[in-house]
């Protein structure tokens, strides 16, 4: 059974910083993390190909989140700095779909718990 173990949630100051990570078992050529607050839309805000080590990162996130892989842990960690408070959302790992440089395509994806990620002003 395909597993996401995610941690690193938690609730820091406008300006801070925070490491999700997100660990899986069984092969996968791409993880991803999403995040969702409540009534928009679940977006995207990296992935990265495990085997061309492409990845994707929207407008909103670049320049300030970073995804990164440990592939002896088979985990995915997604370092997150200058956080804003409309970084503020629920943070989703997802493993089975395909990253490329213009985005995810979540065919086929599995999902994670989610994690609450709360940044204060």
């Amino acid at each position: 059974e395909t597993q996401l173990v995610e941690s690193g949630g938690d609730s820091v100051q406008t300006g801070g910083s925070l490491r999700l990570s997100c660990t899986t078992s069984g092969y996968t050529k791409c993880m991803a993390w999403f995040r969702q607050t409540p009534g928009k839309e679940r977006e995207v805000v990296s992935c990265i190909n495990w085997i061309s080590t492409i990845t994707y990162y929207p407008d909103s996130v670049k320049g300030r989140f970073t995804i990164s892989r440990d592939n002896e842990r088979q985990t995915a960690y997604l370092q997150m700095n200058n956080l804003k408070p409309e970084d503020t959302a629920i943070y989703t790992c997802a493993r089975g779909g395909i990253c490329g440089s213009r985005g995810y395509e979540i065919k086929g994806t599995v999902w994670g718990q989610g994690l609450q990620v709360t940044v204060s002003s």
